[in-house]
């Protein structure tokens, strides 16, 4: 029985599955291997000891493996599709498929059919893709620039609007919460810590703003909301490209998202979701995160 390599290499962590036609048999995860990030040398020592660990936890020899699906964040990179081609090519025999991490995501949630995808983790970024396979984006510009809805845009706005209302006398939760989850004793240290470079991670913050909004504290509530409203835009600009592009017409417009923002806070999904039954019409959302392991999985068994 032929058995297959798949491989999810995201910003911040990378995540292996082996099977076969029907069953997961082994998985391994391991840090990054964006060369970008780590470097060429910690990339590939994480990617040969990532491979090695899948086996292992399989039970199978690598040289059993007839094709290999990845992921990759940041494919547009120098050198990065070909260093992760070589290194593949060393651990297994077979063809090896490479694309961006967010194409087995649409893979993970349509296979080869036709969607939107909404990526909102640390940072944000959505995707679409026509029936005869041509896609249009918006937003992924990174923190300064972008990354509207994510967990480091929900953090970063969250400790904004907590300041502006402190200057207006308006009590929040959230300068509070913020100072303890950061281990800090005063606003003082925030605002230093929040103006630090390099920056601080502010998508950790994400789950502190959903506990207040959880405990009634309606400015974080708010900043989940508009969270939502931002991702709702941005699906609505690629499902305006789609349309302009005279993408095959399709019954209604699905909409799958992954990340950790829209997957585990269910109030910007529901935001999101609300604001899009406004702007489109017949508009499908999936109420679960796709896996996109999966969708690396699908490639891998049918090429």
């Amino acid at each position: 029985m032929p058995l297959f390599l798949a491989i999810d290499a995201g910003g911040t962590k990378t995540r292996c599955w082996i099977a076969d036609n029907r069953n997961v048999l082994g998985q391994s995860s391991c840090g990054t291997v964006k060369i970008m990030t780590v470097g060429e040398e910690t990339a590939t020592l994480r990617l040969q000891d990532l491979v090695h660990a899948a086996a292992k936890s399989a039970n199978i020899d690598l040289h059993s493996i007839k094709r290999t699906a990845v992921g990759l964040a940041g494919i547009g990179g120098a050198n990065t599709r070909e260093w992760a081609q070589r290194t593949l090519a060393a651990l297994v025999p077979g063809e090896i498929l490479i694309s961006g991490d967010e194409e087995i995501a649409l893979d993970a949630a349509f296979h080869r059919g036709p969607g939107i995808l909404v990526i909102a983790g640390t940072g944000s970024n959505v995707v679409g893709r026509c029936a005869d396979g041509r896609r249009f984006n918006a937003g992924g510009w990174g923190p300064m620039l972008g990354d509207e809805g994510s967990g480091g845009w929900i953090g970063l706005q969250a400790i904004r609007s907590a300041l502006r209302a402190r200057d207006r006398g308006i009590d929040t939760c959230l300068l509070r919460e913020i100072e303890a989850f950061w281990e800090l004793s005063s606003l003082a240290e925030l605002v230093a810590k929040a103006n630090h470079r390099p920056r601080p991670d502010f998508a950790e913050l994400a789950k502190v703003v959903a506990d207040c909004a959880d405990n009634g504290d309606t400015l974080a509530a708010s900043v989940l909301d508009r969270a939502g409203e931002e991702l709702a835009d941005q699906v609505s600009l690629v499902a305006s490209k789609m349309h302009a592009a005279n993408c095959p017409p399709a019954d209604s417009t699905h909409v799958a998202f992954t990340g950790s923002v829209l997957g585990k806070i269910p109030r910007v999904l529901r935001s999101m979701e609300e604001h899009l039954r406004t702007t489109i019409a017949n508009v499908n959302v999936a109420q679960h995160a796709v896996e996109p392991l999966e969708g690396a999985l699908f490639r891998a068994r049918h090429g």
